[in-house]
């Protein structure tokens, strides 16, 4: 009995230090017994973290428009930012939902936290958020090694690209994700740290909504240096709405850019490939001032 006493608090003790604790982007402690096996994530963004931390076998449900990598495209979709299939996510017997706080909507919220399901909040808004989600992601799934080491390699990148460009004289920015209405996105989204990053000044940053839209008046009011858009929407213009204002300072200057907006616009690794593009368009900026 002596002997099983002693035995008996080591178990206990080993079972309590197996639970897994991490904090959110919400700022909620997420606990679980042992890593994740089954998860399902609800945005694109978060699929691609938990591949990039080493979890894309892990993952078993995700939401629409989850495209990359290659391997996410054979994953069951669960719903869309208007829809879940609460069934169909309850069918894939789930010990991790990974949400999004700002693409799902509060319903969808409130009815995936009453599942009884442990919940992790992905919200990344700055740079080097992305880094932080990987390795609290790749703790929850017990791949800690794989998700430090692209965490390593991103803020490297990044890093690299910031104490090159982000002291440069600023550029005056106007990011543009839609046009018909006429979308932006404000200071809390991390494309604004990407253009800080790069030297460049977000001009709605100051706006209250993440993605708000924005008229054609106020845009030409703020008379940006730079416009920059994603691909072209269903064969609308794209930022060449722009090129009938000629006295716009970004028509003038010949400094309408288009990248690819999944390089910036979602939260992951990838950031730092868009970073550098980015980077060039604006010093391609600089380079158009007389």
């Amino acid at each position: 009995m002596r002997r099983a006493l002693p035995m008996l608090m080591l178990a206990l003790a080993g079972a309590a230090q197996a639970a897994i604790t991490v904090q959110d982007d919400a700022g909620n402690s997420v606990t679980l017994a042992r890593p994740a096996q089954r998860v399902i994530s609800t945005a694109p963004h978060i699929t691609e973290l938990l591949f990039a931390a080493g979890g894309g076998e892990r993952v078993v449900g995700t939401m629409s428009y989850s495209d990359y990598p290659e391997a996410a495209k054979r994953i069951p979709v669960i719903g869309s930012d208007a829809r879940i299939d609460v069934e169909r996510l309850l069918a894939l017997r789930p010990d991790l939902l990974v949400v999004w706080h700002s693409g799902n909507t509060e319903r969808q919220l409130a009815q995936l936290k009453s599942l009884g399901i442990p919940v992790f909040h992905s919200e990344p808004k700055k740079l080097d958020d992305v880094a932080t989600s990987l390795t609290r992601l790749g703790k929850l799934l017990g791949t800690e090694a794989t998700a430090q080491a692209a965490a390593g390699d991103y803020r490297q990148k990044v890093s690299k690209l910031t104490a090159a460009y982000a002291q440069r004289p600023p550029v005056r920015v106007f990011y543009q994700i839609w046009e018909k209405p006429l979308f932006t996105l404000n200071g809390e989204h991390i494309v604004t740290d990407a253009l800080r990053a790069c030297g460049g000044r977000n001009v709605f940053a100051g706006l209250k909504v993440t993605a708000p839209s924005v008229s054609t008046e106020a845009v030409l009011q703020e008379n940006p240096e730079a416009i920059i858009g994603g691909e072209q929407h269903d064969g609308q213009a794209g930022i060449n709405i722009w090129k009938p204002y000629k006295g716009l300072l970004a028509v003038q200057r010949n400094n309408l850019f288009m990248l690819d907006s999944e390089l910036l616009v979602r939260a992951t690794p990838r950031i730092a490939d868009g970073l550098a593009v980015l980077c060039e368009k604006l010093d391609t900026a600089r380079q158009h001032r007389p």
